[in-house]
Formats: C-alpha cells, structure tokens, sequence
C-alpha cells in the first residue's frame, strides 16, 4: 500500500459515473449509494481497521466506500452482482486512487451464491449491505470466511436493531442468535437519509462485530440453526411445544431441554446461542 490517499466521490462524482453508465439505480438490487465522503470516513473509521487488513466489501456500487477504504487497508475484494457496476470499478479506482490500483479486486458475483474468495483472504468486512439481503448475506459470508476477524455492516436501522438485540428482548431472534454464533456484536451509530442517493425510506444504521469462537458442543453448527428456526418459527410458543416435531415427541424434546438445563416452559427468545447448541446437543444424543 502506498501513502498517496484516494480522491473520494462527492455527490456531483457520483451522478456524473452514474450518468456515464445510464444507470438508474434499482429497488430490486436494494441499490442507494452513498454520496457523503464524510460519511464514508465515519464508516471505516468506526470499522476499526489495522493497516494490514484485508477487506472484503459486497456491493461496493459506484466505489464510494471502495475508495476510502484502500486509503486504510492493505488490499480490498469487491464483490458486486451488477456487471455494468462491476465492469466500471476498476477504471473508478484508476481515476481516483492511481497509486492503489493494485491493492484492489472486483469479484463479479451475487454474495449470497459465492463459495469463495481469492487469496489472500479477507480479514475483515465492511459494507452497505444491499437491504433486502443483509442478513442472509452477512450469515452466508460469516460461514464462508473463517478468516474474517471483526466487520461493520451499514444495514436498515431496523435490522441493526435485531442484529445487536439481546435474549428476552423484543426485537431479539433468529438473526440475533445466528450472528451471537460467529461474533460479539454492537450498534456502531446511524446514518440519516440524506447522505444517499436515491434517499432510501428509511434510516440506517451500523454494526459492528468482533470474531469469537462459537459455543464448544458436539453438534454442528447446522444442527444448532435448524433448532434456533424451529423455536422462532412460532415464537409465543413453549420450546416443549415448538421442538415436539424435530425431537420426535413431545417426551424427548423434554429430554433434550432438561440436558440444556432450559425449562421446557421457556421460550426461545429468553435464550442466549450456548443454550441453543446445548439444546441441539440433547437432541442428537
């Protein structure tokens, strides 16, 4: 990495790539791109980030973000599912990150179906998640890249709520969980309306996360998931009641909660991830 900084987009830089590409950004690609350079700043600085790090980014849209993370990082991969976006980044990048070009790497894929990165790889992820697949994105990538150390994600602020939300809170459930099992998570701050175009409808927010090795039980992790989705899946339910079908009888799954140390009269959402994997263990017994 060299000391030149890249130059970053202002809102006039973004309408003019855009308008270089026709592009009229769309709702079904969850596509709002950001035109505040102040805002991006506040993004990677609240990442966390060592100057080593290597930096998985999804939706990397005009390079507004790209670019002020190769001013940070070591090396940055870009994964973008629109083959006009991914086709212009590279030349995005040139213009105006010249000395960085080639700590740069764009993967033309969908972040949900990809399967793996190129070498070296990632350390960390920093992205605005497109909304209407954050969460599943987020999960996908957690599972697919054990070397990702810590993170920060730009969600809808509703979303970030439920990522950070802890056990016995409203807001707390199936992403609350899934995400306890990769990483210590946390609200990072909110991002107004304004600071993209188009203006979403409605406010954002940034989470930010910490590797941390998963509960240490004899099931896999899939197996712990498929009980978290059985006892959300009617969440005012007893998890005597919502693990009856998986356990076999209602007797067993009894069993499997009494190996947990769960009241079988409890609910899912007043348990934290490890008792959900010890579940998961007395049930495969």
């Amino acid at each position: 990495m060299t000391s030149a900084g890249p130059r970053l987009l202002g809102p006039a830089d973004v309408r003019s790539l855009a308008a270089a590409l026709d592009l009229r950004p769309t709702k079904q690609r969850g596509q709002n791109f950001v035109i505040d350079a102040n805002t991006v700043r506040r993004i990677v600085r609240a990442a966390s980030l060592d100057p080593d790090d290597v930096v998985v980014e999804v939706g990397p849209g005009l390079g507004s973000l790209t670019l002020a993370l190769l001013g940070s990082v070591r090396r940055v991969v870009a994964i973008e599912i629109d083959p006009a976006l991914a086709a212009a980044l590279p030349s995005t990048i040139a213009t105006y990150a010249p000395a960085h070009v080639d700590d740069f790497e764009v993967v033309h894929a969908d972040a949900l179906r990809i399967t793996s990165l190129p070498d070296p790889q990632p350390t960390a992820l920093v992205a605005n998640l497109p909304y209407n697949v954050s969460v599943p994105v987020l999960l996908h990538l957690m599972a697919l890249l054990p070397s990702l150390r810590r993170g920060l994600v730009m969600v809808q602020a509703e979303v970030a709520d439920r990522l950070v939300a802890p056990p016995g809170s409203r807001t707390y459930g199936v992403p609350s969980v899934k995400a306890a099992w990769y990483a210590s998570v946390k609200r990072a701050g909110a991002i107004g309306r304004n600071v993209f175009w188009p203006a979403p409808n409605v406010d954002s927010g940034l989470v930010a996360w910490e590797h941390r090795d998963p509960p240490q039980v004899s099931v896999s992790r899939e197996q712990v998931f498929a009980v978290v989705d059985a006892a959300f899946a009617q969440r005012r339910k007893t998890l005597r009641s919502t693990l009856k079908q998986m356990a076999g009888s209602a007797e067993a799954a009894e069993a499997a909660l009494a190996h947990a140390g769960v009241d079988p009269m409890a609910r899912g959402e007043s348990l934290g991830v490890e008792q959900f994997a010890r579940i998961a263990e007395g049930l495969h017994r």
